[in-house]
């Protein structure tokens, strides 16, 4: 009995997990937009922002800085001269939609200010300067911004100059300065409820501040792990970052939020030399890794005991990313079992490539497992209460209400109609019959040909006509005849 034990000690425990075969999908060509003019900046930023109303990308231009914004149905190629958000005198930097009002955006630049922006329903008609706020505020150009998870009109913004402004949207006006890191300021992050914000610094330390005051509660020198992004794991009260070891590899080590003295786990990833992105999902408890300048997105199921970070699968794509912006999970394909959804910006081909991550389920019905209660466009509080002192976390919705049953004829019958499509050319051989099955089929060339005798109409020369060597047509338009 006690060797039985011992050898049995020795297997790996069983994990039960939804989401162990999660997949990644890439988008079709149709559902993709092309010839986006992405901007070359090398700012470590995403340069995207993504809402179920609207895609908004920054783009190369000169003379000042600008950014697209597309709404989200309008797949395909985008039009030359698309209207932009044209008000910055510098580059923009970052851009984030509101996560209570889907037509306000709010961009930043190297002209060292920060600007709120609405969009009309259905996109823009033509070019926008006027921004409904400008803040001015900020000595060096503003890097970074965010805003509250929980509180409607509280914006936060991080410039080159080591300071982080608290803007009060109600009041267009500044709150708070924070002064308390030494160089440049990376990331920001808040937890669930927009109570603590942690940050990571070029000066090579993690700190947990209070978002209000700016006090810091907890440092960590991280020497040993250059941290260059930072995420909140939800409710863990813990925290994760991204970032380089001392053998320059790429590395991820957790934290605890109320001790900063040591990680609780570190782990090494690849030794590719690309900023990782994190990315959590606080409902599927996963985490996903993207590598900037790779194709590669790894994800992982986050756990309160060890393993900390279980390994689930790795999405692969030869085309390297220059940022990735999220969907928010109200924009989510729920009959479709699709949990995440990334926007991939490809420069080199001026793409943005949606790529979906989808449990491989049956969804006959609406999946409540995969699917729980997340977080709505209702604000929890105003700007007013939430300064005052007041937390609250996000006002949850179901979403039941966006299930539609997939129907499985669907993907078929698109794909008979492709293909039918493909072998339009023999269709027309489809009425024609011989005089006996021995009987070699005869065809009336001068009828095949007639209409090329005249000229072609309008709606004749929209259609293609390919003549082949042996005076058969193998694709010839309908509108021809």
């Amino acid at each position: 009995k006690t060797i039985t034990k011992d050898l049995m000690s020795w297997r790996p425990a069983y994990r039960s997990s939804k989401f162990r075969n999660v997949y990644g999908k890439a988008s079709s060509r149709e559902e993709c937009y092309e010839g986006v003019p992405i901007t070359r900046n090398v700012h470590d930023n995403h340069f995207c922002a993504i809402n179920p109303k609207f895609l908004a990308v920054v783009t190369e231009s000169s003379g000042g800085g600008s950014f697209l914004v597309i709404p989200i149905y309008k797949t395909g190629r985008v039009d030359p001269h698309h209207p932009k958000v044209c008000g910055h005198q510098g580059s923009v930097l970052d851009i984030k939609w509101n996560p209570f009002r889907d037509n306000i955006i709010a961009s930043c630049s190297e002209d060292c200010t920060v600007r709120i922006w609405e969009i009309p329903d259905g996109g823009l008609r033509r070019n926008m300067t006027e921004a409904l706020l400008v803040f001015t505020g900020h000595s060096r150009k503003v890097g970074l911004i965010e805003w509250h998870p929980t509180c409607s009109g509280i914006l936060f913004s991080a410039g080159y100059d080591g300071k982080i402004l608290l803007w009060n949207l109600e009041e267009a006006k500044v709150v708070k300065m924070f002064d308390s890191h030494s160089d440049v300021i990376l990331c920001m992050s808040f937890n669930t409820d927009g109570s603590l914000l942690a940050t990571s610094c070029k000066d090579k330390k993690l700190r947990i501040m209070d978002a209000r005051s700016g006090r810091v509660l907890q440092e960590a020198d991280c020497k040993r792990h250059r941290v260059g992004r930072v995420v909140f794991l939800g409710n863990t009260k813990r925290v994760l970052t991204t970032g380089v070891s001392q053998w320059n590899t790429r590395q991820v080590a957790l934290w605890d939020q109320e001790d900063l003295s040591v990680p609780i786990s570190e782990e090494e990833i690849d030794g590719l030399s690309g900023l990782l992105f994190p990315f959590y999902d606080a409902d599927t408890h996963m985490l996903y890794l993207a590598g900037k300048g790779d194709g590669n997105i790894r994800y992982y199921e986050v756990s309160p005991e060890k393993p900390y970070l279980q390994y689930l699968m790795e999405f692969s794509s030869p085309a390297p990313q220059k940022g990735l912006g999220m969907m928010p999970k109200r924009g989510m394909d729920v009959g479709e079992c699709e949990v995440f959804r990334f926007y991939k910006l490809v420069t080199m081909k001026g793409l943005v490539e949606p790529i979906s991550m989808i449990v491989p389920r049956r969804a006959e019905k609406f999946q409540d497992d995969i699917y729980p209660m997340t977080a709505g466009t209702e604000p929890a509080l105003t700007a007013e209460e939430w300064l005052s002192g007041i937390n609250k976390g996000p006002i949850l919705i179901s979403l039941k209400e966006n299930y539609k049953r997939p129907n499985p004829a669907g993907p078929k019958s698109a794909k008979r109609e492709r293909r039918a499509l493909a072998i339009k050319g023999l269709d027309l051989l489809e009425n024609v019959s011989s005089k006996t099955d021995n009987e070699p089929l005869a065809l009336d060339i001068t009828l095949l040909f007639s209409p090329l005798r005249r000229p072609l109409t309008q709606s004749a020369a929209s259609g293609s006509a390919t003549v082949l060597g042996t005076g058969l047509c193998s694709n010839l338009s309908a509108s021809l005849y």
